[in-house]
């Protein structure tokens, strides 16, 4: 299957298509706008190059009819990050040989003082659309295969630089259909997409599906826990996804008594805390699913009925968690790291990089570089990034479960815990975002009361803050904080934390 199969399918559509603000566009019209456009963008392109297509924009329909446009086999497009700057930005463009970028009045100001040495398109509507480019020949563009490269869409970069995946029609065009067949989208379906279109979670979790299942789309520039609902309620929304934090966002919203009289019956994504996923649920009267995936597409793990809250899902075949240096499958309640055993999956490699692709695949098994740990039923728990990997008097910790443990506190809204290298091994530091003064006494108590804190994973120092720094993504940096780490806030001695001399007010 092919994503160009899935817009084949709804080219005669004018009941359903893409919403946006005030505007609508049917899928008859998307699918022809895409290939006058395909068409338009493969002139400019150079014969003798990799036809890559860099597109640097917010969620636009203009995002999407190019989006379009490399679906049905005109281009490859290449999604660039709005929040990367300067020469990270034109270090991207670089690397994923991109001919052309392709902005707007909106966004083109991302690229003032960058030299991109490529031409740059910034009134897309202008350069390709209108009658002067509806010449489009269905014969001038091959069939896509269901292995060919549709797009490039760069890492988060949480751990390192971002790293351009490999994405293929296959990749979109399986997991729209699954998820639409999972969720029992069809017609009637409005497919909320407000995730950055730029990143795997909005193609693979939101516009596939909504293609797959012959639904709508309503497009959001950019994510906003404020209009959420009213976004939901205006378009009818019944299906939305996530990645990060978003939940977390909404929930800070002002609560009201008709939070849940709206149309959202599931809401799918991953990385939200089971405590946000119950609350979400209860408040908006809807269906929460988190799943487990990357860009990369390596590893899937999906939860079951009787997965427990704060686990990811059942330990199947060929998933597996292993010691990373050995590659030995670990013993039930230790931490290890979540590969696939059977090979890459839908991971088709990094583009220009074959040294990072061949380290994902070493041994012939694909590594995530996520932590995890199994229960005596059989459920993998979330434990981190191998970078979080914590060395702790001998002991080997991961972040995930310390994180987990500090988010029952009411009062704390986001937490990030990493490690900090001593003469011998990590101290462990926790940043904490809470909505209001913490008690370092109360603090200790409340920790004293988790029976599963290990005395090894409590942290050596917590520091209180307003916010924690985010991906474009709402995934936290981690590295940001350790390179911008001030005074803690408390530091625990004899067993109970102390506010420091130093600390921030």
């Amino acid at each position: 299957m092919t994503l160009a199969d899935l817009l084949h399918a709804v080219d005669d559509v004018d009941d359903r298509g893409l919403h946006h603000d005030d505007g609508f566009m049917s899928w008859r019209d998307h699918v022809a706008a895409s290939r006058s456009w395909g068409t338009a963008v493969r002139e400019l392109l150079p014969h003798d190059a990799p036809p890559h297509v860099g597109v640097l924009m917010e969620n636009t329909p203009e995002f999407s009819v190019l989006l379009g446009a490399a679906a049905l086999g005109s281009f490859v497009l290449v999604g660039l990050n709005t929040t990367r700057r300067g020469e990270s930005l034109a270090a991207d463009i670089a690397r994923a040989d991109c001919q052309i970028v392709v902005t707007d009045s909106a966004s083109r100001h991302l690229l003032d003082g960058v030299d991109v040495g490529i031409p740059v398109i910034d009134d897309p509507h202008r350069r390709f659309g209108g009658e002067a480019n509806r010449r489009v020949d269905p014969g001038d563009v091959e069939t896509p295969a269901p292995d060919d490269m549709m797009m490039l869409i760069f890492t988060s970069g949480t751990t390192g630089d971002p790293k351009a995946v490999r994405c293929t029609q296959r990749k979109f065009a399986e997991s729209g259909r699954m998820l639409a067949d999972r969720f029992d989208i069809g017609r009637d379906d409005v497919i909320y997409l407000s995730m950055p279109m730029f990143h795997s979670n909005a193609v693979i979790a939101g516009w596939s599906v909504a293609l797959a299942g012959g639904a709508s789309i309503a497009l959001r520039n950019r994510f906003s826990a404020s209009g959420f609902l009213r976004d939901v309620r205006r378009y009818g929304v019944t299906f939305a996804n996530y990645v990060g934090k978003p939940l977390n966002y909404i929930l800070a919203t002002d609560e009201r008594s008709d939070d849940a009289d709206n149309t959202l019956r599931i809401m799918y994504g991953n990385e939200a805390s089971a405590a946000d996923r119950a609350c979400f649920a209860d408040r908006f009267g809807c269906r929460v699913v988190d799943g487990f995936g990357s860009t990369e597409g390596g590893v899937a793990i999906t939860r079951t009925p009787d997965t427990p809250p704060d686990a990811l899902g059942p330990l199947r075949a060929p998933t597996a968690v292993v010691d990373p240096e050995s590659g030995d499958p670990v013993p039930v309640g230790e931490v290890g790291e979540i590969v696939n055993s059977s090979g890459p999956g839908l991971f088709s490699g990094y583009y220009n990089d074959p040294d990072a692709s061949a380290d994902r695949m070493r041994g012939g098994v694909y590594h995530t570089g996520d932590l995890a740990w199994v229960d005596e039923a059989g459920y993998l728990h979330f434990a981190g990034r191998l970078g979080d990997w914590l060395r702790v008097d001998g002991e080997n910790l991961g972040t995930g479960p310390i994180e987990r443990i500090l988010l029952r506190h009411p009062m704390v809204r986001q937490v990030a815990v990493y490690g900090v290298a001593v003469e011998i091994g990590d101290e462990i530091e926790a940043v904490l975002v809470v909505d209001r003064s913490l008690d370092a006494d109360e603090f200790t108590d409340f920790l004293s009361r988790q029976s599963d804190l290990g005395p090894k994973q409590w942290p050596h120092r917590v520091r209180l803050t307003r916010e924690l720094p985010d991906t474009a993504t709402f995934k936290t940096v981690k590295r940001q904080l350790r390179e911008s780490a001030g005074p803690p806030t408390w530091v625990r001695h004899g067993g109970r934390y102390a506010v420091t001399a130093d600390a921030s007010p």
